[in-house]
């Protein structure tokens, strides 16, 4: 009882808080509503001609229901927006023909009145919800037509939203894709949402709600840096919202159609707006202030597709009963009717150079048109049961979708390059991604593929249905952690790897320098064999010339003695002969210089003789020294080329395990990456 009466206390007390608060407020202005202010004002000038029994024009002004869905001229009121709404325009006579004809313009407290209540939204009265008109949030417009790779490849913000709008329990046809030209960004439509893929790496960049419905077509404009998309909900209502890709930011929205749009595109000069769907009408708005320019009635079934030429020249425009026309891009003037399907075309796609258009058709044909005189240049059977999408890449190759379930790549003349996997359900789109070395296409099931142009693998898939962030989350933190022991694993191999790696550079230096260490050392021993030959062969020559000079001083010395004592004989015999005596005292004298002279040469010669004794031993070490280097030398290089081999073969392997381990790094900072994407605040994708 006591908390139930504190409670009671505690509500009483916020209640006379919010009285207080709101009686001490000024009373809230009044807005201008259609029942209470514009009725009147139509009742009294306009419901005599634009009535529900009499709609001159086909308008209605007498039912606020009525008066929104304007008349044969189009829609007549664009809430938020009265400088630009016909009716207004009318009225204030800045338009014709001029309301009420012949007659002056409404007092200027009359025109007040309907411009105040357009600016406020044109309430039907004072419980309506106001919806206004969007106008551009910047001038795109360009002053010409962009042409080549911009300086920066269009990708969207990496703050982007990652939570999808809607999360179904099952995935639903996948009616709207297109491809960046300038990057490898897919766009895929889903339900009140769009999604963006990186069709590389097959991750999910950014989600980008379509509270309007259910996207029927997606364009890039052709320097990718905006994002178009067209589409409603069936029987009720249809625009066409333009996003900045690198901000992630919508931009604006026109068209204010009663039926859902299904195709519509965006010129290259991003100045024009053309769109269309089951109300036959081609629609061509101005890009800077979201102006109706042009409207022309010549389809006679629903508008299917339509593109504007990469010139910027022309506009093709095709429908359900087969019909395509192309059209002057400013003027809106008619310049071919294209004859050639029998049946709903289902796209239209221009080539590159802006000189031939391409036309998928429910008839199962793919045909091209040339722009000189308008002539089918070619024609062929794509996909049995119905072509459903064609698409020209950027190499002026063409790849299409069908009832047959099978994308196809065809070069520029219909051949046949490649038919994918066919797909679970029908194939409703196909696209080139910018450098046209992927396809991606979706069917009726919702499922995604994307397939290597080169081989035809399929390389991953995509999904117009992707979890919610919390599911995101959980499987990005598990896949960072599948990738984290990976990594490891990958670790412990190439650092074995790098370890081999470097005991075979080890093995081989020690094998190289073992080459070089012999061959020095067979040098050096050949040199010291060599001198030891030479050593000797000199002493050998110093004792040969000392052997002759001993036996010359020894042959001397013997001759001069015997004389002498020839002489001395004679001497003493003839004392009285000085001269003799004198002969005989100086050959005396010789032949004991002779003998003193062989007493040293003998032992010069002896000295010799014990040199030569010396030198002889050491040349046969010195021969084997020299033959145990040379043998070295010789088996020292027989290990090198194993060794280099293993060396290489050891190269070769922690090279690769050392780019795996790169690629797992890269795998893992990826992982990484999104796991902290998806747990920051998402800014962009509005």
């Amino acid at each position: 009882m006591i908390r139930v009466l504190t409670l009671s206390a505690l509500a009483l007390s916020l209640a006379l808080v919010a009285f207080s608060t709101t009686t001490a407020q000024p009373p809230a202005k009044k807005r201008t509503t259609f029942d209470e202010d514009v009725l009147p004002i139509f009742k009294d000038r306009c419901v005599g001609c634009h009535s529900s029994d009499k709609k001159r024009g086909g308008l209605n002004v007498a039912n606020y229901t009525a008066l929104m869905q304007g008349g044969s001229s189009g829609v007549s009121i664009k809430p938020g927006d009265p400088d630009n709404s016909l009716l207004y325009k009318l009225m204030a006579h800045t338009a014709e023909p001029i309301m009420p004809p012949k007659s002056e313009k409404p007092p200027a407290n009359i025109l007040a009145v309907v411009h105040k209540w357009i600016s406020e939204g044109a309430p039907e009265n004072s419980g309506s919800k106001v919806v206004m008109v969007e106008r551009p949030k910047t001038d795109f417009t360009l002053s010409s037509v962009a042409k080549g790779k911009p300086a920066v490849a269009p990708m969207p913000p990496v703050s982007m939203r990652l939570d999808p709008v809607l999360r179904t329990a099952r995935d639903t046809a996948i009616t709207a894709m297109a491809s960046n030209p300038w990057s490898p960004l897919v766009a895929i439509g889903g339900q009140k949402q769009i999604l963006l893929y990186n069709a590389e790496t097959q991750v999910l960049l950014g989600v980008l709600p379509f509270p309007e419905g259910t996207p029927q077509v997606l364009k890039f404009s052709r320097n990718g840096s905006l994002l178009l998309a067209g589409g409603g909900r069936g029987g009720k209502s249809g625009k066409v919202v333009i996003w900045s890709v690198a901000k992630g930011e919508r931009l604006f929205a026109v068209g204010d159609e009663n039926d859902c749009v299904l195709a519509a595109d965006i010129s290259p000069d991003q100045s024009l707006i053309a769109l269309g769907g089951p109300s036959k009408m081609l629609r061509i708005y101005s890009a800077r202030d979201g102006k109706l320019l042009h409207e022309v009635k010549k389809h006679t079934d629903w508008i299917t597709t339509l593109e504007f030429s990469p010139d910027g020249v022309l506009l093709a425009s095709a429908d359900r009963n087969g019909g395509v026309f192309i059209w002057e891009a400013n003027t809106a003037r008619e310049y071919f009717s294209l004859r050639g399907p029998t049946a709903s075309v289902s796209e239209v796609s221009w080539r590159p150079d802006s000189n031939v258009v391409a036309v998928s058709s429910e008839d199962a044909t793919i045909r091209l048109f040339e722009m000189e005189n308008g002539n089918q240049i070619r024609n062929w059977g794509a996909h049995g049961g119905g072509s459903l999408g064609v698409h020209y890449g950027m190499d002026g190759r063409l790849t299409s979708a069908g009832r047959d379930r099978t994308p196809k790549l065809w070069d520029g003349n219909g051949t046949l390059q490649r038919a994918f996997e066919a797909m679970p359900d029908l194939a409703l789109r196909s696209v080139l991604t910018h450098d046209s070395k992927l396809v991606v296409a979706a069917d009726w099931s919702g499922s995604i593929l994307v397939w290597q142009t080169a081989d035809g693998k399929r390389v991953g898939t995509l999904s117009a249905n992707p979890a919610t962030i919390a599911e995101q989350l959980a499987a990005a933190k598990k896949t960072l952690d599948d990738r984290q022991k990976a990594r490891d694993a990958v670790a412990v191999i190439a650092k074995a790897s790098a370890d081999a790696l470097a005991k075979a550079n080890s093995n081989l230096a020690t094998a190289q320098k073992l080459v070089n260490d012999t061959a020095a050392a067979a040098k050096a021993a050949e040199q010291k064999l060599a001198q030891a030959r030479q050593t000797l062969v000199n002493a050998q020559s110093a004792l040969d010339g000392a052997v002759k000079e001993s036996r010359a001083k020894e042959v001397l010395a013997k001759e001069l003695t015997d004389t002498a004592g020839r002489v001395k004989a004679e001497a003493d015999k003839a004392k009285d002969n000085p001269a003799l005596q004198a002969t005989s005292l100086r050959i005396l004298s010789q032949a004991g210089q002779a003998s003193a002279e062989l007493v040293f040469a003998q032992k010069a010669l002896a000295e010799m003789q014990a040199a030569v004794r010396a030198i002889e031993p050491t040349i046969a070490p010195a021969l084997q020294a020299h033959t145990a280097a040379v043998a070295a030398s010789q088996n020292a290089p027989k290990a090198v080329p194993l060794l280099m081999t293993t060396q290489q073969n050891a190269m070769t392997k922690a090279a690769a395990d050392a780019a795996a381990l790169s690629a797992a790094d890269a795998a893992l900072n990826e992982a990484k990456a999104v796991v902290t994407r998806l747990g920051a605040p998402a800014v962009a994708g509005k």
